[in-house]
């Protein structure tokens, strides 16, 4: 569901599952400016059987993985050489992008670093 509120100075936007309590104050509020809008595709469905899933898991390699756990840890290629023991930031960048493979060494050391399994490095 979602529900839009659009005046002159305010404009509140909510999305997902709308108790009928927040619904009551906005309207009570707001009154005719209040839009409640329910989505036609507002069911739920298990991502993993998704093609739109299916496709990206087969585009991912072991690079892809090390590159999107170090940038959700808001590290740099620099940092994370140092965390794998000192290698240098080009090198880094090489697995990331599938230049140079992931050695057996290396990938057990980023699964230890990003707390995943050892696969997610080794194909």
């Amino acid at each position: 569901m979602l529900a839009v509120v659009k005046t002159p100075r305010t404009s509140i936007r909510i999305k997902g599952k709308i108790s009928n309590k927040l619904i009551e104050v906005l309207v009570s509020e707001y009154g005719k400016d209040v839009q409640l809008t329910r989505d036609a595709d507002d069911e739920l469905v298990d991502v993993f059987q998704t093609d739109w899933y299916k496709n990206t898991k087969k585009t991912m390699t072991p690079g892809t993985y090390m590159k999107i756990y170090r940038e959700n840890r808001k590290m740099t290629q620099t940092e994370l050489g140092r965390l794998l023991g000192g290698l240098p930031r080009q090198h880094v960048s090489n697995m990331e992008n599938g230049v140079r493979p992931i050695s057996k060494k290396i990938a057990m050391k980023l699964a230890k670093a990003f707390d995943v399994s050892v696969e997610k490095f080794i194909r």
